[in-house]
């Protein structure tokens, strides 16, 4: 059987110890697809108060909003606090409970390079002096980035881990329009190059099961982020919550999720066309209340990973 290269795979060759991703979420970051630069509503499976803080101690401050063309940010003290108060938190529980040697700090929630320059400089210059970092993973979107945000984590990387995770999702803009995207694929593969220009280490996310595409769209998809030079990847089926555009769609009969079997004969297929130097970071995901509405089958993450190594099994492949 074949060990499948993951990211912590990749993390423990390179430190030589436990490196752990600390995910945070900091008040006043938003997305374009939400108010209004590109869209309005987000993408249609996107539920957009499910971001929410990654510790109880932090308080949100509502109704404050950043986006690339704000002139001032009266709360960078507090969110520069909202930074330490969770990584202290989250670090500690992974120190404790799993050993941990180091951290990514990783920003996770909404679009973490939608901001002026000099909020996101404070923001990661901060990460970066926290005990045991090593670097960042920072989440974003194509069409939120700019030239000298990207220059500037150039320059990071020359002494730290720093990676940048964009949303593909999909590789065909009739369902990147479908799912209210907010920009085409071609846009993506443009940025992912410039990042890799810059030195950055780039991780795609890709969603199986989106509106209207078939098998070999899905794998073309992969085919495609991969030849873009991503360094890993991160492969999500699309499953329904409640508040969305797409719990609408399928309420009304117009969205099927992907059956499980069908996501698991298109994972392992992207997994044996994935090139040997790209690391996985995630091999599904789904949601364990209430808010999921369908497919039932991502409600136990413990069972989809069975099912999963149960899949790859079959094909000389292990997770």
């Amino acid at each position: 059987m074949k060990q499948i290269y993951t990211f912590g795979n990749y993390l423990r060759k390179k430190f030589g110890k436990k490196i752990y991703k600390v995910g945070i979420n900091i008040s006043g970051f938003t997305c374009p697809n939400i108010d209004g630069t590109v869209a309005r509503g987000g993408c249609t499976f996107c539920e957009n108060d499910s971001f929410s803080a990654s510790t109880n101690e932090v308080k949100e401050l509502k109704g404050f909003y950043l986006n690339l063309e704000s002139k001032e940010n009266p709360f960078l003290e507090k969110q520069l606090q909202q930074l330490q108060i969770q990584f202290d938190a989250i670090s500690k529980r992974q120190r404790d409970e799993y050993k941990a040697e180091g951290f990514l700090v990783y920003f996770q929630s909404f679009t973490n390079t939608y901001a002026p320059f000099e909020t996101l400089k404070a923001l990661y210059d901060k990460a970066l002096s926290f005990d045991d970092v090593v670097g960042l993973s920072i989440g974003t979107r194509s069409d939120s980035i700019t030239e000298e945000t990207l220059e500037y984590l150039g320059e990071l990387s020359k002494e730290k881990e720093i990676w940048i995770e964009f949303g593909i999702q999909s590789v065909y803009d009739k369902t990147l329009d479908r799912i209210n995207r907010g920009h085409d694929a071609k846009n993506v593969e443009i940025w992912i190059k410039k990042a890799k220009k810059a030195g950055l280490n780039v991780c795609g996310h890709l969603i199986f099961g989106l509106p209207d595409e078939t098998k070999e769209m899905m794998l073309q998809t992969a085919k495609e982020a991969y030849s873009w030079g991503i360094d890993s990847v991160k492969y999500h089926p699309l499953y329904v919550v409640k508040k969305t555009a797409l719990a609408n769609e399928y309420m009304r009969g117009e969205f099927e999720p992907i059956a499980e079997e069908d996501y698991l004969d298109v994972l392992s297929e992207a997994l044996v066309l994935k090139p040997e130097n790209v690391s996985v970071q995630r091999m599904t995901a789904g949601i364990d209340d209430n808010s999921l509405l369908a497919p039932q089958w991502c409600r136990n993450k413990n069972q989809q990973i069975r099912n999963i190594n149960a899949k790859l099994k079959t094909i000389g492949l292990k997770y």
